[in-house]
């Protein structure tokens, strides 16, 4: 501590120790609370935030479950993923599909002459800006390029400015030099670029290629996108596009040669229905051990009995609570209503789920499009668990952040009581040390004062038997 210390020299006391004895003394049942409230509020806010990242890893799971068609039970194929390949999503149903593709959308593309001196050409060599414009779609893009500003920047002020706008700008490099080529991100029929300004950069440009559609057919409908993703032509299905259909007759040069169908198929899948529930299931485990980690009585190395830091809180006890109760509930429309009944179950000391794959394969067999109404819909088992859990989840006024919130209000209450009792405890041992030093000295004194009156009294008795 602060403070100037003394050791008895006119009392012979060890003065500096019982000053700081006494401070100590003062200052320790104040410690020992802050210490102790602080360690709780910290170890509390670590584990309610582990508890809120969990929830809110197992609230984003049921989103996904909800939107990517988990448990449909169906599964997609092409029969020839070179061609394209596909993925089933809400709305989807059985079924099967020939496709052909005659083109693939290809984006415009151009190139500029080539710089002999390569990548770091200086493109301008006056003392002032100059500005290349770049357009696409009926829109103009100016990019202003500086004095001695070389190739290889005008690429990448391109990138840093453009790429959100649907511009990409490469250099091709070759015996010759280099030439920057500018792409559209943005493919399909339309989106042709142009270039222009007085950079000089743009003088003369080529078109390496133009913009084309994805052309292909469907069942025998000819239709055309202008990117190889295709997310509307059959409902529920997402395709994409790779590369031509493969002609029929091996090198055929004719103008529209016939080619080989691809077929997607849409079908039922048992197998694909149980990766989906074995989703869930993991993520609701995942979610009650990191409960169950913070709630959890162990056992130390001597036997006894140690409680975790939320062992006992209310408000995790009524979470698990709505958890097991939408779990439990009976919903869906068909004849079976639980998962019970699809050989689900709950461990009664963990509450961790578990399939049985015995009753799931006789459940799943015949039932199987029971499992989906448990847990889709506005009354499945997802829409309940995310609204059993939202009040808990909500990011500034939910359950966990406003008692986060709190703690961590707490904590900077405590930091600014722990600065006030160190403030206390300087001004104590400077008060302290002052008194004790005065003491001292006045002891020095007496004990001066004694040795005086001694000698005199000595002398008189000397004087006196002589």
């Amino acid at each position: 501590m602060a403070g100037t210390t003394v050791s008895g020299v006119g009392s012979g006391i060890d003065t500096q120790s019982i000053v700081t004895s006494l401070v100590n003394a003062d200052k320790a049942p104040k410690q020992l609370q802050i210490n102790s409230q602080s360690q709780k509020a910290t170890t509390t806010l670590s584990s309610i935030g582990k508890i809120q990242a969990a929830l809110d890893a197992f609230r984003g799971a049921l989103t996904t479950m909800g939107t990517d068609n988990s448990f449909s039970g169906l599964t997609g194929t092409s029969s020839n993923e070179a061609v394209a390949t596909m993925t089933a999503g809400a709305g989807a149903s059985n079924g099967s599909f020939s496709l052909v593709v005659n083109q693939l959308a290809t984006p415009s593309k151009l190139s500029t002459v080539s710089f002999a001196a390569g990548q770091t050409t200086v493109v301008n060599k006056t003392t002032t800006a100059t500005t290349l414009t770049m357009s696409q779609s009926g829109k103009n893009y100016d990019l202003s390029v500086p004095p001695n500003a070389t190739l290889q920047q005008v690429r990448d002020s391109i990138n840093s400015q453009f790429s959100t706008a649907g511009l990409s700008a490469n250099i091709l490099t070759d015996s010759s030099g280099s030439r920057l080529i500018l792409t559209s991100t943005n493919g399909g029929v339309g989106s042709d670029i142009t270039m222009s300004g007085n950079s000089g950069i743009d003088t003369g440009y080529t078109v390496v290629s133009p913009p084309q559609n994805a052309k292909y057919t469907i069942d025998g409908i000819a239709a055309e996108s202008k990117t190889n993703n295709i997310a509307d032509a059959v409902s529920g299905i997402s395709i994409k596009l790779l590369t031509v259909s493969p002609t029929v007759t091996t090198n055929d040069q004719t103008e529209n040669p016939k080619r080989t169908a691809v077929t997607i198929s849409v079908s039922t899948s048992t197998t694909a229905l149980k990766s989906g529930v074995k989703g869930f299931v993991d993520t609701y485990n995942a979610l009650l051990k990191a409960m169950n980690t913070e709630t959890a009585v162990t056992k130390d190395a001597s036997g006894n009995s140690v409680a975790a830091t939320l062992t006992g809180d209310p408000t995790l006890r009524t979470l698990q609570s709505a958890l097991r109760n939408e779990f439990n509930a009976l919903s869906g429309s068909g004849t079976l209503k639980s998962l019970a009944q699809f050989g689900i179950s709950t461990d009664q000391s963990t509450g961790l789920l578990t399939i049985d794959d015995k009753k799931w394969g006789a459940a799943a067999l015949t039932n199987a499009a029971d499992i989906t109404s448990i847990f889709t819909g506005k009354t499945g088992l997802l829409a309940r668990m995310t609204a059993a859990t939202d009040d808990y989840a909500k990011p500034s006024t939910g359950i966990f952040a406003t008692r986060s919130a709190s703690l961590s209000e707490s904590l900077t209450d405590l930091s600014k009581q722990q600065s006030a009792l160190d403030e206390r405890s300087a001004a104590l041992q400077t008060s302290l040390t002052s008194k004790y030093a005065s003491m001292d000295s006045l002891v020095a004194s007496l004990r001066q004062q004694s040795s005086n009156i001694l000698g005199t009294l000595n002398a008189l008795n000397n004087d006196k038997n002589s």
